[in-house]
């Protein structure tokens, strides 16, 4: 951990305010927003950098960094910083004036704190946290590290498999953040206050004691001949085999956040949100972020109203984003939506969800959500083109289902629909996604017949289909990026080709060579990280934005850093993995049964669908019992009353 020296703390904004002149968006890494919070550092001995690993108008508006950095604060003694990354320009401007990474709060140097903790949403954003490693003059991997450098922790969904990145990482955290970032706090004081006894080893044995801190440096990877993993075995006594996943029930006594952070700089999301509940049990097998965040938790319609009250008044915000898997699917929904539309009419709050399932959409619902805001289009998301592909998937949803609902939409005067799609999905033949084609045009049919107009519009989006650990189809071989594009090209064929509906009909797709990239990422093992550090060293960054991502330099740094091993690109994503194989992820326990998870491997491949557990009796995933927990629903049969005084000023 850092030494307490005062010169090592010092704000590098002299230096740096030198160069935003000749910069893009100096304004991003100015700090000073709303709601901001400068800790002295003197009076913290617990101190943390937390990152979203990506430039500041997507990081900033991350709820899982926001409400950390709130709990964090909030506590006596302990304070917690933002940093974001930095573009190409002032990285390179920093580099030749010896700038390094710094925080946006007060520039502190991000080498001076206790904790660097990175959430990944997306494995694209590795080359991003070794170019901060790297700009704060922490050592890139963790065996290089001594006593006085931050412990690198990484969380966020990606963590659920943070294999690729374990020689660059200390320890990882999976699940739920908040309870978890209190208790490494409490042990990192308690190691801090008795002298830091044992040195680096000796923290981060104590957290991984815990049984819920992942610190990989303290596991050996065997391998068999033909390049799978035969085993991972603990290598230091009183380490657990296993890792669990923490999850926080009653999301009502953890409000966070309560002031949220209003940007300076423009940012993808332009409004105050609240995430209304936590887990879901839709079971789509494709949906990492559904598997992972099992239970469901509901947060109470009273807890959402104080929150949203709360969130208004701290930032002037005009727009509610009510977040969660699947928005719609909360027991009182309707009740939520009625009673905030009511409480800001005067106001005009406007509310959103985002995409909304086709079963769950109501025009009671949509007329509610858009009453105080603008009505811009409607976002559905079939993911499957065909019947077939979407009882594979477990997408409970058939084209009757969805063009009724469109036609209540257009019915009711919207004019625009999105639909969201996926290819490459496990079976998935041509037919399947040439289906979309004639799903759109369904939809333009039906929406100029009710609507008698013809100024109609249905945008159909398609991302390439990515397997992801702790799913049902981590196993499944996922398509090449070759296969991917004719795939798509046929059915920007069909779709052009159609001189009736197709001038109606927008198309957006992703070609597949991302979507490899992400796939060699996600089910990856601690080789990859030879390629992630290649590709860093090539001048890889941003790998999720397309003006700066190459697949070219990836396919070309993984045939190097793969051949050693015996191992290639299309080993970790093209092909089929079996029910003996031991996967990376196999000693971090997200609650979900291995052998559940492979029969709905079975039920996938079957076309068989699996109902709700939140409606029906349980399916045995194996979260409740294996984690402690239980589905936290309502309805409450409360009523989110109007409040006797309303001011959405931003306070001081």
């Amino acid at each position: 951990m850092p030494a307490e020296a005062a010169e090592s703390v010092k704000s590098v904004f002299p230096q740096l305010e030198a160069l935003l002149p000749h910069v893009q968006k100096p304004i991003q890494y100015v700090g000073g927003e709303l709601n901001s919070t400068v800790k002295d550092w003197e009076s913290c001995d617990v101190r943390w950098a937390l990152m979203y690993p990506d430039a500041y108008e997507v990081g900033l508006p991350n709820q899982g960094v926001m409400i950390l950095y709130e709990v964090l604060n909030e506590q006596q003694g302990v304070l917690a910083e933002r940093t974001y990354s930095v573009w190409p320009d002032l990285e390179a401007l920093m580099r030749e004036h010896s700038v390094p990474q710094f925080t946006v709060d007060s520039h502190r140097p991000v080498k001076a704190f206790d904790v660097f903790g990175l959430s990944f949403s997306t494995e694209l954003g590795y080359t991003n946290m070794l170019a901060a490693l790297d700009l704060a003059g922490i050592p890139l991997e963790a065996k290089d590290r001594g006593i006085d450098d931050p412990v690198v922790l990484a969380g966020g969904h990606a963590a659920f498999n943070p294999e690729p990145i374990a020689d660059f990482i200390d320890c990882a955290v999976i699940g739920d953040g908040e309870q978890a970032v209190l208790e490494i706090t409490a042990i990192i004081r308690a190691w801090k206050a008795e002298g830091r006894p044992g040195g680096r080893e000796e923290l981060l044995l104590r957290l991984a004691k815990t049984g819920g801190v992942y610190v990989p440096g303290f596991y050996d990877v065997e391998y068999l001949p033909d390049g799978r993993i035969a085993r991972v075995v603990p290598n230091r006594s009183g380490v657990p085999w296993r890792v669990s996943k923490h999850t926080v029930m009653d999301l009502d006594e953890w409000p966070y956040p309560k002031q949220p952070l209003v940007p300076l700089a423009e940012t993808v999301h332009e409004r105050m949100s609240v995430e209304i509940f936590r887990g879901c049990t839709r079971g789509c097998r494709f949906c990492q972020a559904g598997m992972i965040t099992r239970p469901v938790r509901e947060r109470s319609i009273t807890g959402i109203g104080d929150m949203v009250d709360k969130g208004l008044k701290a930032t002037g915000f005009e727009e509610v984003g009510l977040l969660s898997l699947s928005s719609a699917d909360h027991s009182e929904i309707a009740d939520v939506a009625k009673g905030l539309a009511d409480r800001y009419e005067e106001d005009k709050i406007g509310l959103s969800l985002p995409s909304t399932r086709v079963d769950a959409f109501n025009i009671d619902l949509a007329n509610e959500l858009t009453r105080n805001g603008r009505r811009s289009g409607l976002t559905f998301a079939p993911e499957g083109g065909s019947e077939r592909i979407r009882k594979v998937i477990n997408k409970m949803v058939s084209e009757d289902d969805l063009i009724r609902t469109v036609a209540t939409a257009y019915g009711n005067g919207w004019r625009q629909v999105k639909l969201y799609f996926m290819c490459g999905l496990p079976t998935e033949t041509d037919d399947d996604v040439l289906q979309i084609a004639d799903m759109a045009t369904r939809v333009i049919q039906k929406g100029r017949e009710v609507s008698g107009s013809g100024d109609i519009r249905c945008t159909v989006s398609i991302g390439g289909f990515v397997p992801k650990p702790h799913t049902p189809f981590q196993w499944a071989p996922q398509l090449s990026a070759e296969e991917t594009d004719a795939r798509l090209q046929k059915l920007r064929d069909k779709i052009r080709g159609d001189k009736k509906y197709g001038r109606s009909i927008g198309f957006r797709y992703h070609d597949g060579k991302p979507g490899i990239v992400e796939g060699l990422l996600s089910r990856g093992d601690r080789r990859t990280g030879a390629v992630i550090r290649a590709v860093y060293d090539d001048g890889g960054r941003f790998d999720g934005w397309r003006e700066h991502f190459s697949y070219d330099r990836w396919m070309a740094c993984a045939d190097k850093a793969l051949a050693p091993f015996g191992v290639d690109v299309d080993w970790y994503t093209t092909r089929e993995r079996g029910y003996e194989e031991v996967l990376p992820w196999d000693h971090l326990d997200s609650g979900l049964d291995k052998d559940w998870l492979w029969e709905d491997w079975q039920d996938a491949l079957d076309e068989t669908e699996v109902e709700d557990c939140r409606w029906t009796p349980c399916f045995d995933c194996g979260v409740c019992p294996a984690m402690d927990t239980e589905i936290q629903m309502g309805p409450t049969g409360k009523k989110l009353l109007p409040l006797t005084v309303k001011n959405n000023a931003p306070t001081g």
